[in-house]
């Protein structure tokens, strides 16, 4: 049985999108909303509108993926970083000391679905004057307090890709002013190359789920044939990689993804998260360790996060098995990464996530279940 990382692209996603549907859901149905081709590009950008001078800061938490940190530095700015406990949540006493630095910008991630307590936040630096920025790149489709996660905040970016069946996407919202350098932008179309390829990959993804021995096939001829194209120097742009490139910054989310979008049923999606997320959670129930077990009634969850010893090991022992557990945010800024005995630190060498997307049927669910009791995975000390 294989068990994809995430959504892939059925025939039932393209021919929905032809049809007509229902209004989308925040952040989708927004009139200030600005696409690129990854979320940083955005978080770069919005930094650069924003005007930072010499020596103002921006509070950023420790527990990062090293991108939005790139893309903040790159437009100019100091960082300074605030510490995420165990339970993905802010130190809110630490933050509060902070208060006296007087941020220009407090930039507020919220976790796999989990909201932060954005509006707590914002009042320790009210004061100030903060701008405060909420990263949702993991939390679309997640709500809280009777508002969606990336409301709260003056702006808010997300990562489509991360929950939805499309090949790229990231959305930069101005919730507040709107600033006139992020409107007077010009985009570049995206290489049709990248489209195409990793459109043909979520497509083999949802086929390999339903039938993993002819798509595991197609899979390999695909990478054959990108091997080939990236040998011969065809201009592809990545998604979902790790690393900083100016020269992406400029690059537009494709209209195919705008299209793909307006098909999609948001409230199934949230809906199926959420039932693989309680499935499984009572399938391992006092099997495995989570940094936090609920799931509030806005919760739209990513990932069905766990903790274990050894880290790429379970990763690896599961990908054996043919589920695709995610290894994220191994490393982020070096100069956050030093504390070994912070919390940060133990999220990046103990937290693992398995599959529950929307794509994931409930006999899936079982199969992940019955794996991980069969690993017996090592619980962190």
């Amino acid at each position: 049985m294989y068990v994809s990382s995430w959504p892939g692209l059925t025939p039932d996603d393209l021919w929905r999108s032809r049809s007509e549907q229902p209004r989308m859901p925040y952040p989708l149905n927004t009139a200030h909303a600005l696409s690129f081709y990854v979320a940083r590009s955005g978080i770069y950008h919005l930094f650069r509108a924003l005007g930072f001078n010499q020596g103002d800061i921006v509070l950023v938490p420790d527990y990062h993926s090293g991108n939005e940190v790139a893309a903040i530095r790159a437009a100019g700015t100091s960082i300074v970083y605030y510490p995420i406990r165990r339970n993905l949540e802010p130190d809110m006493d630490q933050l509060a000391s902070l208060a006296r630095l007087k941020p220009r910008a407090v930039y507020v991630i919220h976790y796999l679905g989990w909201p932060q307590p954005t509006r707590q936040i914002a009042d320790l630096f009210r004061d100030s004057g903060s701008v405060v920025v909420e990263d949702c790149a993991l939390s679309l489709l997640s709500e809280t307090e009777g508002g969606p996660l990336g409301s709260f905040g003056d702006y808010s970016v997300f990562c489509l890709y991360k929950t939805l069946p499309v090949p790229n996407g990231g959305l930069l919202v101005q919730n507040r002013e709107v600033l006139p350098p992020l409107t007077a932008l010009e985009l570049q179309r995206c290489p049709r190359a990248s489209l195409a390829g990793r459109s043909v990959e979520l497509l083999l993804e949802a086929l390999r789920s339903r039938c993993d021995g002819v798509g595991k096939v197609l899979f390999d001829i695909k990478r054959g044939v990108g091997r080939t194209l990236r040998a011969v120097r065809v201009p592809q742009v990545p998604v979902g990689d790790i690393g900083w490139n100016p020269a992406n910054v400029n690059i537009a989310m494709s209209d195919f993804c705008s299209s793909l979008m307006k098909g999609l049923d948001y409230e199934d999606i949230r809906r199926r998260r959420r039932e693989n997320f309680l499935l499984l959670r009572k399938r391992l129930a006092g099997q495995v360790v989570m940094p936090r077990e609920d799931l509030g009634e806005g919760v739209c969850p990513l990932f069905f996060p766990i903790l274990v010893r050894e880290k790429h090991e379970a990763a690896k022992a599961l990908w054996n098995k043919g589920i695709g557990a995610v290894e994220f945010w191994n490393q982020g800024a070096a100069e956050a990464s030093g504390d070994h005995r912070s919390d940060a630190h133990y999220l990046r060498t103990h937290l693992l996530e398995l599959p529950i997307h929307q794509d994931v049927a409930p006999h899936q669910v079982h199969y992940i279940a019955s794996q991980v009791e069969r690993l017996r995975l090592e619980r962190p000390q």
